[in-house]
């Protein structure tokens, strides 16, 4: 016991749970120098759905982000989170392009490595872990938590010890729909200090309202550090606010050692980014609201704002509560899975199907059909067969580790992109969002050769005045989403 540690995650998870991972890199600088002083164990800033936000909405590249926060924050420990063999996409992907992406989340300035199975299926954990320890990282696989029939505390506990084995530097506790109580964080914290060496790192939310009581208690059974986010993007949806925990904890044995007034100082950059996301329409109030259904949907997060979005977007906002209700249902045919990207956005997607076909299961997304297949590795509880019979037929389910039966596959993104990759980074954002990327690329391929005419113009008349607007002015765009593609590549 003694000092806790603070990871924050107001450059990604805070923004990615409230407001769909729309903070834009030019608002985190001005506030860089102030939290690489702050003494966090790390930042949160990478990973989850920034990447595909950067690509399909700001029109940055997520490559250039990492590497202009590495220069800003020298002194921190910078943190993604990492999807297991899903990397950051949909999908599973070959082993190449997981080591690939290991290597240059490394050398782009990533120093710790959180990776999560959406099924805690270990298997779909190996090649992450493997290739964060080969390039250097810090290696912190996740368990998924979550409560259903066949999740208790002897289920994490045996999971823990079997991530130690595999070469865990530290173990977290990811716990995306707030579900883990005061009282059960306790006792499974005290459990694994007891019985693993490695040290604990527990990730919560607010959405229930526990979220401050479960680090609190988490803290008193002696976890090394948790997750909270700066106030103006913290609480509801996202992690329990900083500085209310660091003020809890001041002149205790936990003390975490952080300036409270740096912390007010660093807020004060963050609540004009706040209001921003809220005038644009990304930060609804409900994402702000204690809602306990919570415990019983299980909904995570950034599960929420993304069903928020699709039924705004279907013209069905009266239909939350239908969906809230049929999310439970979908999970259980599906033998209970953690929700957590890719699952919860399976999940969701099919419950807000169900609801606003009007029948249950009339229709079901490619993502849906992969998940019942085995596609994206072992499903914890029991199926509903009659509900996996409907959605593949007679397909034979998958039973081995699914990455096993993907050819490498770099090549041929390699050579599928051409030209238009100008560095190695650009191939493996193809990899995980080829058309988005792109789109992407060829837009920047036409302003490079912009900038180039505008040159050998300016250079025959050099009077002739030049615009300084940059041509790469961030983009609000909110994409139509129909019923039928509800899965495609939105992010959670």
């Amino acid at each position: 016991m003694g000092k806790l540690y603070i990871t924050d995650t107001i450059l990604r998870d805070a923004h990615q749970s409230q407001a769909a991972t729309r903070m834009r890199t030019e608002e985190m600088l001005p506030a860089c120098e102030l939290l690489d002083s702050m003494g966090y164990w790390s930042l949160e800033c990478w990973g989850g759905a920034t990447f595909d936000s950067c690509l399909r909405f700001l029109n940055e590249d997520p490559w250039e982000r990492l590497r202009t926060l590495k220069k800003h924050l020298p002194h921190t420990r910078l943190q993604m989170l990492f999807r297991g063999q899903n990397i950051l996409g949909y999908k599973h992907y070959a082993d190449d392009v997981v080591e690939q992406f290991c290597r240059k989340a490394i050398e782009n300035g990533i120093d710790v490595i959180r990776i999560f199975d959406a099924l805690n299926d270990v298997r779909n954990l190996e090649a992450a872990i493997k290739f964060t320890k080969k390039y250097g990282g810090h290696c912190e696989p996740a368990i998924s938590y979550t409560i259903s029939p066949v999740h208790n505390e002897d289920y994490f506990v045996k999971l823990s010890k079997e991530l130690v084995q595999m070469g865990a530097d530290s173990i977290c506790i990811k716990d995306m729909a707030n579900l883990l109580l005061p009282m059960q964080a306790y006792d499974l914290i005290k459990r694994l200090k007891a019985e693993i060496d490695v040290p604990i790192h527990l990730h919560t939310h607010n959405t229930t309202g526990t979220g401050d009581m479960t680090l609190l208690m988490a803290t008193l059974a002696g976890v090394d550090i948790v997750d909270t986010a700066l106030s103006p993007l913290g609480n509801g949806t996202s992690q329990p606010a900083t500085e209310s925990l660091v003020a809890t904890l001041r002149g205790t044995e936990y003390d975490t050692g952080i300036d409270l007034e740096k912390l007010s100082e660093a807020a004060k950059l963050f609540r004009p980014v706040a209001a921003r996301l809220k005038k644009d329409g990304f930060l609804d109030p409900k994402v702000l609201s204690v809602d306990t259904n919570t415990l019983i949907y299980q909904v995570p997060g950034g599960m929420l704002s993304n069903l928020i979005s699709q039924l705004k977007q279907a013209n069905a906002e009266d239909k939350y509560y239908d969906v809230l209700e049929e999310v439970p249902r979908v999970r259980k045919d599906f033998g209970y899975p953690p929700l957590v990207t890719p699952t919860s956005q399976i999940v969701g997607s099919q419950a807000v199907l169900n609801v606003l076909s009007g029948e249950r299961y009339k229709m079901f997304t490619k993502e849906s059909k992969g998940l019942l297949r085995g596609e994206y590795g072992r499903l914890p509880g029991e199926v509903n067969e009659e509900v996996r019979k409907k959605a593949i037929g007679d397909e034979p389910v998958i039973t081995c580790r699914p990455a096993d039966l993907l050819k490498p596959e770099l090549d041929t993104y390699r050579k599928e992109l051409g030209d238009l990759a100008e560095k190695e980074e650009d191939v493996l954002s193809y990899a995980l969002f080829p058309q988005v990327a792109k789109k992407f690329f060829e837009q920047r391929r036409a302003e490079e050769n912009a900038e180039k005419t505008v040159s050998v113009a300016s250079e025959a008349a050099p009077a002739a005045p030049v615009s300084n607007e940059s041509p790469k002015a961030a983009s609000n765009e909110v994409r139509t989403i129909y019923v039928e593609d509800l899965t495609e590549g939105m992010p959670l």
